[in-house]
Order: structure tokens, then C-alpha cells, then sequence
């Protein structure tokens, strides 16, 4: 059974017109499409400044009839995130939850560090995501999603800010085969390339586009429509990613 997933990251709600108008946008198309997805994943960055009130609006606008699963960015303020869309004011480590998702198990992970904008998996997330692994029924596949990109994605911008220490996650991915791909956001660009073997699928941006160097200096292309992902993980475990944009309704409809 092939499981059916959509992706999007870096919504950077702020109170603004324009970031609510772009992530409302994007999930009223996926709530509209024919064949509803089986879950959304949202790869962080949800709020701009990580505010309470930015997290009630995020709550507010991925409310949809099927799951959708999130990991913070380095954006996302934990204790605020915790608070408003966990319903949890406890404890101020990462924020890390495995999701069963058909046959499919999609771990979330928190590879932020508080106050930074590159990335880590820390020891204590290395040691749940192995735990997590090895104790999924046999056979089960599964996804590994996290903000900052484990690789060069050939702009300085993003390339500043990467994965720290990705060593460590591509020694532990090598135990454990049943890992079709990884899935991260934060380089406000879609792309695909590899990672220990693995695909590795990045998210685009619904915010702004990132403009890579053989497309002009100016690196925020904010007249690019919102992107998403879709994911389709089939009974080979090969994961196959499809990207749309989503335009505006044209003048005068509904």
C-alpha cells in the first residue's frame, strides 16, 4: 500500500497579511484536492518569532481533516511551540514524535539550537530517533524529518546554516535500513539530493522562494507562489516527490 504524503515548510507566520494569505492558500488546495493526503508534514519555521499569538494563527490555519505532523525550526520558540500546538508547557528539550502513518512511520525531529540558526541532532535526539527505529515492527518503513538540510545545496545562504555534525545521523541512518529518505525545509528552495545513501528531499518555502546564484544576487524571491511537495513512498520503499506551486484564485471567483 503506497502512502501518500504532502510537504511544506517555512510558513514564517508573523501577524502579516501576506504570510497568512500565502499558508491559507496552500491548505485550502490541500484540502480541496480529490484524494486527500494521508498526512501533512510541516518542517518548521512555522511562526516568524516563535509568539504565542503566531502559533494560534498556525493552529488555525493547518486545522485539516487529515494529520498533520510538525517539527520546530530555528525560527520556533519551544517553549511557546509546546504550549500552543502541543498543548504542553512542559520541559524545554527537543521536541521529537514518531507518527504512524499507514504502514509508514514518519519521525519528527527537533534539530534546532536555541538561539542559532544552523543545526544539530543532539545526543539525546540521536538516542530517541535509534530507539525509535529499533523498536518499529519488522518490516515497517520509515521517513526521518528535520529542519536544516545535512548538505551543501550549493547557495551560500542556506550552506551558513546547515546540519552540524551530520556525521553522526548518516552513522546511525547506516543501522537502519528500513529509512527510505530524509525530509527537511528551511533552504526556502525545493530540491532533491542525497544523504547516507538515502534521498534527500527538501521542502520548499511557502514565505519566499530562495534565488540561487545563477539567478541574480537579491536571494528572497518573494514574487514566486507557495510550494509544496508530495511525497509518494510505494511497497519498494522507493520514495517518489512531486512539486507544485499554488497560484492565486484568479480575479472574481469564489
Amino acid at each position: 500500500m503506497t502512502t501518500l504524503l504532502a510537504h511544506i515548510s517555512d510558513l514564517h507566520l508573523d501577524g502579516s497579511g501576506r504570510a497568512t494569505e500565502r499558508a491559507t492558500r496552500v491548505m485550502e488546495c490541500l484540502r480541496g484536492l480529490p484524494r486527500p493526503v494521508d498526512a501533512l508534514l510541516v518542517t518548521g519555521d512555522i511562526a516568524d518569532h516563535g509568539t504565542e499569538s503566531e502559533y494560534e494563527e498556525a493552529a488555525r490555519i493547518l486545522a485539516a481533516p487529515f494529520p498533520v505532523l510538525i517539527c520546530p525550526g530555528n525560527h520556533d520558540v519551544r517553549s511557546a511551540y509546546r504550549k500552543v500546538l502541543l498543548q504542553d508547557a512542559s520541559g524545554q528539550g527537543p521536541v521529537n514524535a514518531v507518527h504512524h502513518v499507514g504502514e509508514t512511520a514518519v519521525l519528527m525531529c527537533d534539530s534546532t539550537i536555541p538561539g542559532h540558526d544552523d543545526g544539530r541532532l543532539d545526543a539525546e535526539t540521536l538516542a530517541w530517533i535509534d530507539t525509535t527505529l529499533t523498536a518499529l515492527p519488522e518490516g515497517t518503513p520509515a521517513l526521518i524529518a528535520f529542519h536544516q538540510p545535512p548538505v551543501v545545496l550549493h547557495h551560500p545562504l542556506p550552506d551558513a546554516y546547515m546540519l552540524q555534525e551530520p556525521g553522526a545521523l548518516a552513522a546511525l541512518l547506516a543501522r537502519h535500513p528500513r529509512v527510505a529518505a530524509v525530509l527537511t525545509g528551511h533552504a526556502h528552495t525545493a530540491a532533491a539530493s542525497t544523504f547516507a545513501g538515502l534521498p534527500l528531499i527538501v521542502g520548499p518555502a511557502v514565505t519566499w522562494t530562495l534565488r540561487m546564484p545563477w539567478e541574480g544576487d537579491d536571494p528572497a524571491d518573494r514574487e514566486q507562489p507557495p510550494g509544496l511537495a508530495f511525497h509518494v513512498l510505494d511497497d519498494d520503499r522507493r520514495l517518489t516527490t512531486h512539486y507544485r506551486v499554488v497560484l492565486p484564485a484568479p480575479p472574481g471567483t469564489a
